[in-house]
């Protein structure tokens, strides 16, 4: 009788459908019935302003000298209807983050290092803190579903609204503010109980379509008396139409926030799985405001993972106005960093970290109210670990450096207003990027998708 013939199994090298992430999620989700809650923004890789490349000056065109040709970066916003435009020194804006998932210490030191470099910052959902408005020269109040903390006299008191229909990290989501962060400060500003779960609506209550959109522009128009711009933010998703609706609704500025924007709080299948990414987000915008003959008159501010000089010059070439950063301005601030200064000292945050079972580098705890480096967090003790003068000097340094790089590459581009930048100064280095962006793949005339 022969040998029966022994065939090995054959078995992959692990399982991509089944890798360790996938798995947690499975025993996690089995174990406690529930999802997971986190703060940041999306971490699956995605094409970024990384995958495109500036063709700077050689011999066709001539570079200019960063010592002796001025590079101009002065950005006027808001200019379709607003009686005051905010004017700006520089095209990088600092992003909605509210005081209740941020500390009143950290939006004073984003306030204090705006104003140095003279751009503007934004409040965030829970209304307007006193410091906040002190330390900020010009202030974006945002208006969001939620309601939480609006209080018409503080709008009055700002240089722009910001019409909040939804954000990045969780388009067509709401917020969260979990209950350990629910201070008595917070509470009070917010009519909530203390220590009780706050969950934002996913829609404002007072409108349900474009119609209702323009009666709530006109509302806050007259709340303010046609003085300062109206902004409509729009998280990346069904870009095009949702931007020719804000146009059409009556916004001075459109703020369109893509898929790699964070959160201070929300579920993770949301952070993960809903919007576009920001490079195409920005295409897409661009040929909205376009096709209804707006580009110019209407300023576009893109967000959602901008984090260097260069991603700032990449969509501004695009095509945006303007950029507003949020998560970059946490890292500055040392959001993630092993240590944290107090009282002129380095102090270890291991400790911490160890407590939310992470690392530094790691951490994604925002919605714990534990931030090891007082950045997320209402526990008086964790406050103090951000002190506003140390922070506004490192967030200014961090926007300098940002401005520095913009200019720089301009300059590169023979460009003597980073304004000046456009779609021809750029090439793509991947399909994907290409295809996305709509920039011809490097080396090459073809723009993935186009002519089909």
């Amino acid at each position: 009788m022969d040998k029966p013939i022994y065939r090995k199994p054959i078995y992959r090298e692990g399982n991509a459908s089944y890798n360790d992430s996938t798995l947690h999620y499975i025993r996690q989700a089995a174990e406690h019935g529930l999802y997971e809650i986190r703060g940041l923004g999306a971490k699956r890789q995605l094409p970024t302003f990384d995958d495109l490349t500036f063709l700077t000056a050689s011999a066709s065109r001539y570079p200019l000298e960063g010592y002796r040709e001025k590079c101009d970066t002065k950005t006027v916003l808001g200019t379709r209807f607003a009686k005051n435009p905010i004017e700006l020194d520089i095209p990088i804006t600092i992003a909605g983050m509210s005081f209740g998932a941020l500390t009143a210490n950290v939006k004073d030191a984003l306030g204090r290092a705006a104003t140095i470099m003279g751009t503007s910052t934004t409040t965030g959902d829970g209304g307007m803190t006193p410091e906040e408005r002190e330390s900020s020269k010009q202030l974006v109040y945002q208006c969001l579903p939620s309601r939480y903390g609006f209080n018409p006299d503080d709008l009055r008191k700002a240089n722009a609204i910001e019409m909040v229909i939804g954000q990045g990290a969780k388009p067509g989501g709401g917020g969260m503010l979990l209950g350990q962060k629910i201070s008595p400060r917070v509470a009070q500003m917010r009519t909530l109980p203390e220590g009780v779960d706050q969950r934002s609506a996913c829609r404002h209550p007072d409108w349900t379509g474009s119609d209702d959109l323009t009666i709530k522009v006109n509302e806050l128009r007259e709340l303010t008396d046609w003085e300062v711009p109206i902004y409509i933010k729009v998280g990346a998703t069904r870009v095009k139409n949702d931007v020719k609706l804000a146009v059409a609704a009556g916004a001075d500025v459109v703020v369109v926030d893509g898929m790699q924007g964070g959160t201070a709080a929300t579920q993770q299948v949301f952070i993960e799985n809903t919007g576009i990414p920001t490079l195409a987000a920005l295409r897409q915008a661009v040929e909205a405001l376009e096709e209804i003959d707006m580009l110019g008159q209407v300023q576009l501010i893109i967000s959602g993972g901008i984090r260097t000089g260069a991603d700032v010059a990449k969509a501004l070439a695009m095509g945006a106005d303007a950029v507003s950063v949020g998560q970059a301005m946490l890292m500055a601030l040392g959001c993630n960093s092993p240590t944290y200064f107090q009282d002129g000292k380095e102090i270890d945050a291991s400790e911490g970290y160890a407590r939310l079972n992470t690392a530094a580098g790691y951490c994604h705890h925002c919605h714990t109210g534990q931030c090891p480096v007082g950045i997320a967090t209402q526990t008086p003790e964790l406050e103090q670990r951000l002190d506003p003068d140390w922070g506004a000097r490192r967030v200014k340094n961090y926007l300098q450096t940002l401005n520095m790089e913009l200019t720089t590459l301009a300059r590169a581009c023979g460009k003597s207003n980073v304004h000046n930048l456009e779609r021809e100064d750029l090439a793509a280095l991947t399909i994907e990027a290409a295809a996305m962006a709509g920039i011809p793949l490097a080396g090459t005339n073809w723009v993935p998708g186009e002519g089909l």
